[in-house]
């Protein structure tokens, strides 16, 4: 199942954020936890984890990119157990 990763919101005044840089590349596997994205926001630079665990399926916002929180940035297929 493919599962949107979504801009985070930090904070009440947070309405957009920034990709500084993508920790993984499309197709890269990821675990629940493990370091994905780093997001600027006007106060910080934040370094986001990843929600489950799967493979880094697509980026959809590139780094430098700005985009509203809560927009999808990428997308990931989680790992399905066999």
């Amino acid at each position: 199942m493919t599962t949107p990763f979504l801009m985070p919101k930090w904070g009440m005044a947070v309405t957009e954020a920034t990709i500084v840089k993508w920790l993984k590349a499309e197709g890269d596997p990821i675990e629940k936890g493990e370091l994905l994205v780093e997001i600027e926001t006007a106060k910080a630079i934040e370094e986001v984890e990843s929600p489950l665990s799967g493979v880094l399926s697509k980026i959809l916002l590139a780094e430098g990119e700005t985009a509203e929180v809560h927009t999808e940035i990428a997308l990931i297929d989680e790992k399905t157990a066999e």
